[in-house]
């Protein structure tokens, strides 16, 4: 009887014991999910400012350029800024 008992006591504690380790997978796997997500809005994040970088240069370059009364080089550079932001649109 008293074996019965501590049968039971263990089926329970590993009812339990499994019962924690579903919790504990669902709770990694919940956490496997958001870091993937953070990953790729970071990746975004990072084309997205390599992206002003770009833009910002070329503005920079033709302001330089107008500076110089280098109004061809201007008109190219933007030229370029604009099928940059068109590429993004």
């Amino acid at each position: 009887m008293r074996l019965k008992t501590e049968m039971r006591k263990i089926s329970e504690e590993q009812s339990s014991i499994k019962a924690q380790q579903r919790q504990v997978k669902e709770k990694f796997e919940a956490i496997e999910s958001e870091c993937k997500t953070l990953r790729q809005e970071t990746i975004l994040v990072m084309q997205q400012s390599a992206c002003t970088k770009l833009r910002l240069a070329l503005m920079f370059q033709i302001l330089k350029a107008r500076e110089n009364n280098d109004f061809a080089t201007a008109a190219d550079l933007t030229l370029a800024l604009r099928e940059l932001i068109a590429q993004k649109n």
